[in-house]
């Protein structure tokens, strides 16, 4: 079925989802790290495809998701059922403003909406997979802030300007940047994305280039080498 992606250790139905599996989620659900996390968080889950890596990576933690979008939701919640980690994964279908939880969490996850004072999508499922409001930024990171545990991390990936932002409005909150994944397209290009990871201790930061193309269709070995465990081409 062409809305199937087969993973080595689970499959990833995409149906009824605006935002397909693309390079930016699966280099965050294979980079974004946390020595032993007991509980996982995914903000906007899509089609849950992060939270999966991430069950199958952290083997003891319980994995939670939530999701703004009813058919998005719908179609993780499937996902995880399907999983053989579907006993440590649950789904929720609510913006992350109105998520209420008691318990904090060790490692908080988002690919989240980026395109802020662009033109809208005409598309309306795809408005809300790639478009935020003014505020959603300052809203997110409130909830992290909420949410986190006191040596959790939080990580995120955005385009430089807006990831730039967040960890400016992070440190006015107490997250600290305590690592960032420079993403580049190859050796030449600029970097286009960054991976963040943000917590509430202040640390040395650690800077990295990460490089996706040796040449033109050949993936790196550091990109093979991080994606060997799910991909089922390595």
């Amino acid at each position: 079925m062409k809305n199937i992606f087969r993973f080595k250790h689970f499959e990833v139905d995409q149906i009824n989802c605006a935002m397909k599996i693309n390079t930016d989620g699966v280099l965050l659900g294979a980079i974004a790290a946390h020595e032993n996390p007991a509980r996982i968080l995914d903000i906007g889950t899509g089609t849950g495809v992060i939270a999966l890596m991430l069950a199958q990576r952290f083997p003891k933690a319980q994995v939670h998701a939530v999701e703004i979008d009813e058919q998005a939701s719908a179609t993780a919640g499937g996902n995880f059922r399907n999983s053989v980690f579907n006993e440590r994964l649950t789904n929720e279908n609510i913006p992350i403003e109105q998520y209420r939880n008691s318990e904090r969490f060790d490692l908080i996850v988002t690919n989240p909406p980026f395109f802020v004072n662009d033109y809208k999508n005409a598309e309306p499922k795809k408005e809300i997979a790639r478009h935020a409001s003014r505020t959603f930024f300052d809203d997110l990171l409130a909830k992290v802030n909420d949410l986190l545990s006191e040596d959790g991390c939080f990580w995120f990936v955005l385009p430089i300007k807006q990831s730039e932002y967040v960890v400016a409005k992070g440190e006015e909150l107490g997250l600290f940047p305590q690592q960032i994944v420079k993403l580049r397209s190859d050796d030449v290009k600029p970097e286009f994305r960054r991976i963040v990871c943000l917590g509430m201790q202040k640390s040395t930061l650690l800077e990295e280039d990460f490089i996706i193309y040796e040449s033109e269709k050949k993936y790196t070995k550091a990109y093979e080498d991080l994606l060997k465990d799910f991909f089922l081409a390595y």
